[in-house]
């Protein structure tokens, strides 16, 4: 099984590589072709017409994508966006079947979002440790001469080339999973705090937009109670629509249950930066606003926040806002905002899950197909006529023979010349361009 996937690796006596964050990427994936099946009779001595003995092809690798718990990033999509499973092997001789080509096992963050890139249509949502999900079926082997024989034809030189593998475009989608999301307009203190409880070493300096991307901290309540944390970039006036950095990490707090709003408390108007944020949220998704919050007053360090706390306090508590005064730097109530965070997940829901695995891909009608008449011929496009044609051995007269009675089932052969085909047109299928003879 061929798995591809990140992992941080430390190096003795080098530094831990921090990949940049990388949160969407469209790739382009492709299952395995199944072997072809193989024409062959048994040739031994003293056994002059030895029966069919052409083995069938094997299965060509699935693609599949994995959870996986140490990867919190979409990176590896940044420089790699074509990904094609093995085709499985052909078959041999003696009955032997070919060998199966091994899965492509692409591994991806908790949260990962599939989209397909065509139809915009959510494909999956990957939420748990481990999770598999099969996006594209590899194509089966196809049948050797030996499973062609019967009473009547004893030495069929018919044989199927392995089935095309599935492919298709996909946008991949990160949604970090975690319990809380820290949110505030720019230069609150966000990363701040979350360094101070946390394991997490977010860029911290004093000037607006020091979080350029989401960052993840757990911090431990208790010895059998943790909470994991998301610091998002600052919001801005517009930040739904674009602006600022908004846009681009809204997303990040839909699947958080609760909200730690932080304040600057050196803001003219802390009270308007409230308003705002949350009016922000709403615009973007209004589910967003109804989260629980726990709003916290930060820079209590500073004097004249200090002195100004008071005056803060009332305010919000004229809007129905009951606030924490904490001070980030120093640590003071930081305990006080978590405990509090804490209380509210034992009575907040989870938000329902966007699962929708297992995928159930339905079986292609094979009555459908199209005729199109082109300045060089006609072209027949159907996914099962067009699967039977890549199929074919075109180089033994059997298989042609079988291919054409496939025409004339499906009612291709008539609806052709109801067209008006005429002998020595061209006739395209897929990729194989055919002389039309009566």
């Amino acid at each position: 099984m061929k798995i591809l996937g990140w992992y941080n690796q430390k190096i003795p006596g080098s530094k831990v590589y921090n990949p940049m964050f990388i949160d969407e990427a469209i790739i382009y994936v492709k299952s395995g072709k199944g072997g072809d099946g193989a024409v062959h009779f048994r040739r031994e001595k003293y056994i002059p017409r030895g029966g069919p003995d052409g083995g069938d092809g094997g299965r060509g690798g699935n693609v599949v994508f994995k959870v996986s718990p140490k990867l919190n990033t979409l990176y590896d999509f940044h420089h790699q966006h074509r990904f094609v499973a093995q085709d499985g092997k052909p078959g041999g001789r003696s009955d032997r079947t070919g060998r199966s080509a091994e899965d492509l096992v692409i591994l991806v963050p908790a949260g990962t979002i599939l989209f397909d890139a065509d139809s915009n249509d959510i494909v999956a949502d990957l939420v748990s440790a481990n999770q598999e999900l099969v996006i594209c079926q590899g194509g089966r082997g196809g049948r050797g001469n030996a499973r062609f024989a019967n009473s009547r034809d004893q030495a069929p030189r018919i044989a199927e080339k392995g089935e095309p593998g599935q492919e298709r475009n996909l946008r991949l989608e990160l949604k970090l999973i975690a319990d809380v999301g820290i949110i505030g307009v720019p230069n609150a203190g966000k990363s701040t705090f979350l360094a101070s409880v946390s394991n997490a070493r977010p860029k911290i300096a004093d000037y607006p937009f020091t979080t350029l991307e989401p960052n993840l901290g757990v911090a431990r309540i208790s010895h059998d109670q943790s909470l994991i944390l998301a610091d998002i970039p600052g919001l801005i006036e517009g930040a739904h629509s674009g602006a600022g950095l908004g846009y681009d990490f809204l997303r990040h707090i839909q699947r958080t249950r609760v909200l730690i709003h932080l304040l600057n408390g050196l803001s003219e108007n802390p009270v308007l930066d409230y308003a705002q944020t949350n009016s922000e949220l709403t615009l973007f998704d209004p589910n967003l606003a109804r989260k629980p919050q726990i709003v916290a007053v930060n820079k209590m360090d500073i004097p004249q926040v200090k002195d100004r706390w008071e005056q803060i306090e009332r305010e919000l508590k004229k809007k129905g806002i009951k606030a924490i005064s904490i001070s980030a730097a120093v640590g003071t109530n930081v305990k006080k905002v978590l405990f509090k965070a804490a209380e509210l997940l034992e009575t907040t829901l989870e938000p329902p899950k966007e699962v929708l695995i297992p995928i159930y891909h339905a079986q292609d009608d094979p009555s459908q197909f199209e005729i199109v008449r082109e300045s060089n011929g006609w072209r027949i496009s159907g996914v099962s006529i067009e699967r039977a044609a890549a199929m074919t051995y075109w180089e033994y007269d059997d298989s042609v023979r079988r291919f054409q009675r496939i025409l004339k089932t499906l009612g291709i052969d008539e609806a052709l010349r109801n067209a008006g085909v005429k002998e020595g047109d061209t006739v395209m299928i897929g990729d194989y361009e055919l002389e039309w003879s009566d």
